[in-house]
C-alpha cells in the first residue's frame, strides 16, 4: 500500500517539498523572518520555506551581524577623530597670552621686581653703599657731601624702599592673575579629561551590550541549527 507523502511549495525557490522537510514561516525566529522580508516582504505565517534556504538566511543574517560589529567601531574611531579636529584643544601657553595684554608699566614693574629680588641687585647695591661711606668718610674730609651719620643717605634708601614696595605689589598681582589663568586652565583640562573618559566608558559598555546581544542571537541560529541536525538523525 502506497502512502501518498504531502508536499508543499518553498516560499523562496519556488520548489515543492516533502513536509518533513520544510519549516514554517510562524515558527522562524524574529531576526530571522526580518532577513527574509527584504527578498520576500509579502510572506505569512502559513508560508514554508525549505532548510536550504533558512540556513542561507541565517548565514547571511550572521554575516550582517559581523560586518556592522566592524562597521561600529570604523564609526567609532571617525567620530573621535572628527571631535579632534573640530574642539579646539583647551591647553593654552598662558605666558603668550598674558604678554599680548600687560602694559608697559606692568611689564617694566616686573622686570624691576625681577631685579630687585635678584643677587645682581645685592652686590650692587652693597658695592654702591660701600663707595658712599668712602668717598664721605675718607676721600671727601673736609667738606663731605653727606657727613656721618648719612643723612642723605638714610633719605635715598627711604625713597627707595618707598618707591620699590608698590613696585614689587604690581609684579604680585601680576603673578596672581597669572596663576588665576593656570588654575582656570587646569580646571578646564581636567574636566574635559574626565568628560572624554566617562563617554569612553558609555561607549564601551554600548559596544559591550551590542555584543553580548549579537552574540546572544548567533547562538541562538546555532542552537536551532543543532536542533534540527539531531531531529535529522
Amino acid at each position: 500500500m502506497n502512502v501518498k507523502v504531502e508536499a508543499q511549495r518553498c516560499m523562496a525557490c519556488g520548489k515543492n517539498f516533502p513536509i518533513k522537510n520544510l519549516i514554517p514561516m510562524g515558527t522562524i525566529r524574529k531576526v530571522i523572518t526580518e532577513e527574509i522580508s527584504h527578498d520576500f516582504p509579502e510572506w505569512s505565517p502559513d508560508d514554508f520555506i525549505c532548510q536550504t534556504d533558512l540556513a542561507k538566511y541565517r548565514i547571511q543574517y550572521v554575516h550582517s551581524l559581523l560586518k556592522s560589529e566592524r562597521g561600529e567601531v570604523t564609526d567609532l574611531e571617525y567620530e573621535v577623530i572628527n571631535s579632534m579636529q573640530q574642539h579646539e584643544l583647551i591647553t593654552k601657553n598662558i605666558e603668550t597670552k598674558l604678554d599680548q595684554h600687560w602694559t608697559l608699566g606692568e611689564k617694566l614693574a616686573d622686570k624691576i621686581a625681577s631685579f630687585g629680588g635678584s643677587w645682581t641687585f645685592l652686590i650692587c647695591f652693597a658695592i654702591f653703599l660701600a663707595l658712599w661711606i668712602i668717598v664721605n668718610t675718607v676721600v671727601v674730609v673736609v667738606h663731605p657731601a653727606d657727613p656721618y651719620p648719612f643723612i642723605l643717605l638714610n633719605l635715598i634708601l627711604s625713597c627707595l624702599a618707598a618707591i620699590q614696595a608698590p613696585v614689587i605689589m604690581m609684579s604680585q598681582n601680576r603673578q596672581e592673575a597669572k596663576d588665576r589663568l593656570r588654575s582656570q586652565n587646569d580646571y578646564q583640562i581636567n574636566l574635559k579629561a574626565e568628560l572624554e573618559i566617562r563617554h569612553l566608558h558609555e561607549k564601551l559598555d554600548h559596544l559591550l551590550m551590542h555584543q553580548w546581544d549579537r552574540l546572544a542571537q548567533i547562538q541562538e541560529i546555532q542552537l536551532d541549527l543543532l536542533s534540527e541536525m539531531s531531529k535529522k538523525h
